[in-house]
This record gives C-alpha cells, structure tokens and sequence, in this order.
C-alpha cells in the first residue's frame, strides 16, 4: 500500500508539468508496466484529479483544469519560491492582493517541512528590498487580469488614459504584453489610431469592456517587450540626452549597457553610436565612464563642459608624474 502511495505521488508530480506524457513514458520513468500506469491513471481521477488522455502516436496523458483545485505537489526549491513570492505580495506589490497572501502564506508556511521553513525564514530576515524611489503606483488586480486575458486572447481593448501631464484621453489598441518593472505595470500595445507601439502606465487606464475584435499577432517591438519598455520608460525620464561615437564594436558595448541606459547602433566593425542620456550630467558622464573604451562627445554642450571640468578635478587629483618614470 505504501509503495503504490509513493507511486501515485510520484506520478502526480510528473502530471503537474505542463506538457503531455505517453503512457509508456511514464511507465519507463516509474518502472511499472503500461497497465499500471493506466489503473495509477484512474485512481488519481477518483481522487478528484482531471487527467485528460489522447490516443494516437502522439496522444498520452496530462493534468487538466477542474472545477476544484486540488492538492498540489511541490519540490523544495519551487516551495521556496512560492513562499517568498507571497511574501513580497504581502508587502504591498499589488493592491488588493495583500490579505489573501498573508492567509496563502499562513496555509503555506504551515504545512512546510522543518528544513525549508529555515531557509524562508532566512531569506525573510537576511533579503531585504530597498524602498521605493517613487510614489506608491500599485495596482488594482482586476485591471491587471483584463489586460492580461485581453493579450492571451489577442482582442482589442478601448481605453481611458491619462498622460504624464494628466491629459485625459481615449485609446483603442492592440495589447501585446503587461510588464513589470519595480513597483510598476506597464502595457505594451500598438495604437490603433496612432499606428504605432506605445507603452501605457496601468495605474493610469481604466479598460473598457466588454472587449473587442480579435487581431491578429505581432512581434514584440524591437523583439523583446521588456527591454522596449525599459529603453521607453528611461528616455521619458532622461533630462539630458547624448549620441556618443564609441571606438569599441557594437557586440562589447552591448556587454556593458543595458536598455535602461541606452541603445547601440552600428557603425562599422570598429565603432558604434551609443544613444544615452540620464536625469543629471553626473549618472551621464558615470554611463560614460563605465564603457571602457574611448569616445567622442560633441553634444549637448553642457556634457562636453562637464567633462572638460571633470578632467580637470581628476588631474588635479592624483600627483604629478615623475619625470623619467
């Protein structure tokens, strides 16, 4: 009885990954035969499990959705993740979210081994976030939710926006992805009306439903949703904004900038432009610095000044060089 228990565990684990496993499969994996598997199958579906099977070459079995949730089987690391998950939910990442994750916690931390309620102790304790820079920009997860089935489902959605200076507008797009970065949701969606990718700020829409049309698929913009928003975001905060020729290839450069900072174009194999900019000409000239490579900068003025006065302190820094040496 113990060993079929474990079986039946074992197998429930497998059926829990996303994808579709034959029959034989499974019986190599647990070292029973394909019958085995089979009654295995139907105990679990007595239990209250929905495992779904296909015939066919290609046919085998995975674990459906069913009208109850049942008992999920975790490993040591996904336990973890899951619990610090909440735990940073818990704290306010999302509005709304805060009291059904201390409860999810609670369910979670008690039914933890010994082993691993040490290790999430020890990352509560001794992992700690920096507090946020900005106002408090979180959420109503209901808005999150119909945008993100707006994006699976790839139907339009028409919007009510207000812009950065609090211009009230309306908008029907396109939704590709939501995407967080820090303590803020963004939508990345092409505009309709403006024929173009936007980004919008979700603390700053309100959806309208019911939803539209369907549409069909695009790329990511610029291949990657997040580093489009990333590179978006940056710019509309930058104050000052600079195109520098690098003399280093465009692949090192790349290395050492991330989209927050900038973008690389090409010029030949030996150099490349890098567009940057930031809010003060000190975190300009220190992206500058970190290249590791020398560069050209012609503009804006007030840049090439305050270089010019950095170079200046930096030699008055360090002592005279010898002569001879």
């Amino acid at each position: 009885m113990l060993e079929t228990s474990a079986r039946l565990l074992r197998l429930l684990s497998l059926l829990q990954t996303p994808r579709e496993w034959p029959g034989s499969e499974l019986a190599e994996r647990l070292g029973v035969t394909g019958r085995t598997i089979r009654k295995d199958v139907d105990r679990l579906r007595e239990l209250g499990y929905p495992v779904d099977a296909s015939r066919g070459s290609t046919g085998g079995y995975r674990l459906a959705a069913g009208a109850a949730m049942p008992p999920l089987l975790l490993t040591d690391d996904e336990a973890v993740a899951v619990t610090v998950g909440l735990t940073t939910v818990a704290r306010g990442a999302m509005a709304g979210m805060e009291e059904t994750s201390v409860q999810a916690l609670a369910k979670l931390e008690q039914v933890l081994p010994a082993r691993l309620r040490r290790r999430v102790r020890a990352l509560q304790r001794y992992a700690v976030s920096v507090p946020a820079d900005r106002p408090d920009t979180r959420v109503d997860t209901e808005v999150l939710t119909v945008l993100v089935a707006a994006c699976r489902d790839r139907e339009r959605l028409r919007l009510d926006y207000l812009d950065h200076a609090g211009a009230a507008t309306r908008r029907t797009v396109e939704p590709q992805r939501v995407v967080n970065w820090g303590r803020r949701w963004y939508l990345v969606a092409w505009d309709v009306d403006r024929d173009a990718w936007r980004t919008f700020r979700v603390d700053r829409l309100i959806p309208r439903t019911p939803t539209g049309p369907r549409f069909a698929p695009r790329e990511d913009p610029e291949g990657d949703a997040a580093r489009y928003v990333a590179g978006k975001v940056s710019a509309a905060a930058w104050r000052y904004r600079a195109r520098v020729l690098v003399h280093a290839p465009a692949a090192e450069v790349l290395e050492r900038i991330n989209p927050a900072v900038g973008t690389v174009e090409v010029v030949d194999a030996h150099t490349c432009v890098l567009d940057t900019g930031a809010d003060s000409l000190d975190t300009l000239a220190v992206h500058l610095g970190l290249l590791g490579h020398d560069f050209d900068v012609t503009e804006p003025p007030e840049l090439v000044a305050h270089l010019r006065a950095l170079t200046t302190r930096y030699a008055r820094s360090t002592p005279p060089e010898e002569a001879g040496a």
